[in-house]
């Protein structure tokens, strides 16, 4: 009998301590996002920093043509809020079934009169191409997934993977989404 009440004094014990070190975790873990939501805000995405290095370049929209990029698509719009811009396409890195995040294959500006303002990139690969040569892995580049777009869609193309990096406009529904509300057509 005392060693059945020892088991479950000392059971009794060790579910106690749990409790408080659950407690004191639960405790602590608002602090801890409070300092990384600070830390997080004060430097963009190394994919950002990456892409506003690698595409410098192409601030002034006249360097695209030499690099082989041209327009296509005319502006894009969002279905119901915000745009993507106009697309400047590298047809050949298009067609090359790879991802290199120092070539992207697509720039992308918005248009303000007769300029053109560098916004972002998209980085686009055929999925058939990529799941083959990758295991059927989908594509990520530092740390960010890219979104699968069906056959057939709007640009008339087969299924292909994409990811958009508002590198040179913030966007405040984030760096990597599709739409930006700070992007618009109507400057053309």
């Amino acid at each position: 009998m005392t060693t059945r009440i020892t088991s479950l004094i000392q059971a009794f014990t060790i579910n106690m301590l749990r409790l408080a070190l659950l407690g004191s975790l639960a405790l602590a873990a608002p602090l801890l996002a409070v300092g990384q939501a600070a830390h997080d805000h004060s430097a963009p995405a190394r994919l950002v920093q990456i892409v506003r290095q690698a595409t410098q370049q192409f601030i002034d929209v006249n360097a695209t043509a030499a690099a082989g990029y041209g327009p296509a698509f005319g502006c894009v719009s969002g279905p119901d809020h915000g745009a993507m811009g106009i697309h400047y396409v590298n047809g050949a890195l298009v067609g090359d079934g790879e991802i290199d995040v120092w070539h992207p294959e697509a720039l992308i500006y918005e248009p303000v009169g007769n300029k053109r303002r560098l916004v972002g990139v998209e980085y686009i690969v055929d999925a058939a191409t990529w799941l083959a040569a990758h295991d059927n892995t989908p594509p990520a580049l530092e740390g960010q997934d890219f979104q699968f777009v069906a056959s057939p869609n709007r640009f008339n193309l087969p299924s292909f993977f994409e990811l958009h990096v508002w590198a040179w406009r913030d966007n405040p529904n984030g760096a990597f989404v599709d739409w930006n509300n700070r992007v618009s057509c109507e400057g053309q």
